[in-house]
Parts: structure tokens; C-alpha cells; sequence
């Protein structure tokens, strides 16, 4: 039998290196500070989705 896989800390990525001390919390502040999306960016970004679900089952 093999080893069991390590369990990746969090916010480890494999193949990555690891995130700085206070990155969540960076990005935590960042996206508290941002303003509301319009009807219009979030329109935007649902086509986005969409379109890349579409692409993939074709």
C-alpha cells in the first residue's frame, strides 16, 4: 500500500508556492472596499460562465 496523501494546507496549491502571511485578509479588505456590480458587469460575467459551459458540451 501506498502512503496516504498529505492533506494541503489552506490555500496550497500543488505546483504553486505558498500564499504570503495576510493574503486572505488582503484580498478579505480588497473586495470589502469594492463597489456594488451594475446589473450590466454582472450580466457580463453570467454570459461569461455560460458561454464557457456551451463551449464544453459542444
Amino acid at each position: 500500500m501506498s502512503a496516504a496523501p498529505k492533506a494541503a494546507a489552506a490555500g496550497d496549491t500543488p505546483g504553486r508556492p505558498a500564499r504570503p502571511a495576510g493574503y486572505w485578509e488582503r484580498i478579505d479588505r480588497l473586495v470589502a472596499q469594492a463597489p456594488p456590480l451594475t446589473d450590466d458587469q454582472r450580466a457580463a460575467i453570467r454570459a461569461a460562465f455560460y458561454a464557457s459551459r456551451q463551449q464544453e458540451a459542444a
